[in-house]
């Protein structure tokens, strides 16, 4: 058995889709999808400390039981830990920003960097998969190119140093739901050589950022927003302010509008006439600093 010396903060990104492509349903059941995400500096924060046997706590009462940190562990077998983990959420829930997906990477990258004792000899890419189909972009630390279910990502290198206006609308959005819509309509197959997101990775790869903006996509945006007008006036909420090329990420709840300066995102989120119930984070893109931070 070992134990974490010093008490020590790790930082959880939020992520964007600035694509999502899903593509078809798979033999296993589970839809192949296409994505470019982007983590943001909105982060959760773990608080490792010593303790005197393993314990885990969490701000927000409702992701206290069988939370993805405590999924984490267990994968790991650190439940026998001398370690206390205290999760602060401010990544919001429900919402396609992966917050939960990102927690479980958080500790997965803290095993593989010793913070619990000696590093762990672990497949951690097999760990992140069976943890959840976000896990795995969350290990590499920067923007990349998602394949697969999940499974196949593609560091993309540091990215640039622009900006995010989010809106969170009142209202969570279930992925199986999500999905149910998008098998109801019929779709245009999508080979990978003709693919926006693909597109998109070149462009966020030389900062092009006008182009980035009009590849935006995601397919979830056109078939989940007519059920959800709260998304829709979340929408309707960064258009009114100026953001033409506003879009849902993941499956929702989310959306988000693009800016390349701090001034120009502070001066939309300025714009922004929120209705009750609504909330707004302004965000950097995260510029693949480490995770961890100092205690």
């Amino acid at each position: 058995m070992t134990t974490v010396k010093a008490s020590e903060t790790l930082r959880a990104p939020a992520k964007i889709n600035l694509t999502l492509e899903v593509l078809a349903r798979r033999a296993d059941g589970l839809h192949g999808v296409r994505s470019v995400m982007v983590p943001l500096d909105l982060c959760d924060e773990l608080r490792i400390e010593p303790s005197d046997r393993f314990a885990f706590t969490c701000d927000a009462p409702q992701l206290a039981n069988d939370n993805l940190v405590e999924r984490a562990v267990r994968i790991l077998s650190l439940h026998g830990e001398k370690v206390r983990i205290a999760l602060h959420k401010r990544i919001p829930t429900g919402a396609g920003m992966g917050g939960g997906s990102s927690d479980a990477a958080a500790v997965l990258l803290a095993a593989q960097s010793g913070l619990f004792g000696d590093a762990r000899e672990e497949n951690y890419l097999a760990a992140a998969r069976s943890l959840g189909s976000d896990v795995p972009f969350f290990l590499v630390q920067t923007a990349a190119l998602v394949e697969g279910t999940g499974e196949r990502v593609t560091a993309l290198g540091a990215v640039p140093p622009w900006h995010a206006v989010v809106i969170r609308p009142p209202v969570a959005v279930s992925t199986a739901w999500a999905y149910e819509q998008i098998d109801a309509v019929q779709r245009p197959t999508r080979p990978r050589n003709a693919s926006v997101s693909l597109a998109m990775a070149e462009a966020l790869q030389r900062r092009q950022f006008e182009r980035v903006v009009s590849l935006l996509q995601n397919d979830f945006h056109d078939v989940v927003v007519p059920g959800a007008p709260q998304i829709a006036q979340a929408l309707d909420v960064l258009r009114d302010a100026g953001a033409p090329h506003a879009l849902m990420t993941g499956s929702g709840s989310c959306v988000f509008a693009l800016a390349q300066t701090a001034a120009q995102r502070d001066e939309l989120a300025n714009r922004v006439r929120l209705p009750e119930d609504y909330k707004m984070y302004t965000c950097a893109f995260w510029n693949g600093e480490p995770w961890r931070s100092a205690a």
